[in-house]
């Protein structure tokens, strides 16, 4: 029997980008994605410290995740870097980087204060169709003292990019098509409004023309069609305005606070196959203050929706006085409201930004495994009636 030769150093490298890549290829959300990529490539090239940075097109990143730091850093570094040095050269060409010392660089212009000091560099970016999506930046290679990256580092994380992109856009249209799935949402309803529409007039007119035949002959039976013709019309209106409801999208300003979440909420539900209970309760407020509590709420169920994969969402809207409390509780997979990555979600800043400027509070509870409650209080001038 023939002996198995030993892996070689190339094959468990090769390995274990691909058991990365599996894995990754698991996850369709996109922050889980970019997560589990920035602690691969630390992992394959031994470095001490890695992230992974998502461009916005704006001079910024949307992202940016972070694999070795402590938490204690991560929370004292503070808002997302922008694209400067060499965190921007990153992404301005589809070509990889390597230094013995990041901080001789030229492009070299510093950290905050709280961030740890880094020497050895390699920078990768994530390429899909020649456009430049993200990039890899590793500090640090572990080992004896003045490690540093080679090229077999370089080669294993450029294998990964190419895995990256595609996860990438992969979560990119994952997400994206959670969006669609609402237009379709919609444009099902209209087929169904089209076909009861046609269905309705179809009986109607069959009706309407039996009663003119009878009019003269069987005046009596002429009536009871004629009511059967009334009675299709009232029904066949309150379907149509049920499908109309649904199928228009909602406007605060026009519609409400109330009519819109209840709008918003049914079709979420379809979508999402999820449990979501509304409870509504004296919504009224400043039409200065619908549309903005609406964004806030919006964004709290998409989140839930979106990054806890809870089985159950309660919305709750209730006045209190002068005061409209706006409750948005899941029992999904929850997370630490106190940590950096909490504090830089673009989905929390914009809902407490839209908070303050209504003069208004939020207050997010939640803990890894025990879901999140969101909870929205503004003071409306106007009495409640």
């Amino acid at each position: 029997m023939a002996a198995v030769a030993p892996e070689t150093l190339d094959s468990r490298a090769l390995r274990a980008v691909s058991d990365a890549a599996v894995a990754i290829a698991a996850e369709h959300r996109f922050e889980p994605v970019l997560e589990k990529l920035a602690d691969a490539a630390r992992q394959l090239a031994g470095a001490r410290y890695a992230a992974i940075g998502v461009p916005d097109g704006e001079g910024g990143f949307s992202h940016f995740i972070t694999s070795g730091m402590s938490q204690k850093q991560y929370d004292a570094i503070g808002d997302l870097p922008r694209q400067h040095g060499l965190l921007g050269a990153m992404l301005e060409a589809p070509r990889s980087y390597r230094f013995p010392n990041i901080q001789e660089h030229p492009r070299f212009e510093g950290w905050p204060d709280p961030h740890p000091s880094m020497r050895s560099f390699l920078g990768v970016p994530i390429v899909s169709a020649g456009e430049v999506i993200g990039a890899f930046y590793l500090t640090d290679k572990k080992g004896e003292r003045g490690a540093l990256f080679d090229d077999a580092d370089q080669e294993l994380i450029e294998t990964l990019a190419g895995h990256a992109a595609v996860a990438i856009q992969n979560a990119r249209l994952y997400e994206r098509s959670r969006e669609l799935t609402v237009v379709e949402e919609r444009n099902r309803l209209a087929r169904e409004l089209h076909d009861a529409v046609n269905q309705t007039l179809f009986s109607v007119s069959l009706t309407a023309d039996a009663a003119a035949l009878l009019v003269d002959s069987e005046p009596e039976r002429a009536k009871q069609q004629l009511a059967e013709v009334r009675e299709l019309v009232r029904a066949a209106m309150n379907e149509m305005r049920s499908l109309i409801f649904e199928l228009r999208p909602g406007d605060v300003g026009s519609d409400g606070l109330a009519v819109t979440l209840q709008k918003h909420v049914d079709v979420l539900r379809r979508v999402h196959g999820v449990d979501i209970e509304l409870s509504l309760d004296g919504v009224e407020v400043e039409p200065e203050l619908e549309r903005e509590v609406f964004r806030v709420t919006q964004e709290a169920i998409g989140n839930a929706l979106k990054h806890a994969a809870p089985e159950h969402v309660r919305v709750e809207a209730r006045r209190d006085g002068r005061r409209l409390v706006v409750t948005v509780a899941d029992d999904g997979s929850g997370f630490d409201p106190e940590g950096a990555r909490a504090r830089r979600h673009l989905g929390l800043i914009s809902m407490r930004e839209r908070a303050e400027a209504i003069g208004g509070a939020l207050r997010v509870r939640s803990k890894p495994g025990e879901g999140t409650t969101v909870e929205l209080e503004v003071d409306d001038p106007r009495p409640h009636r």
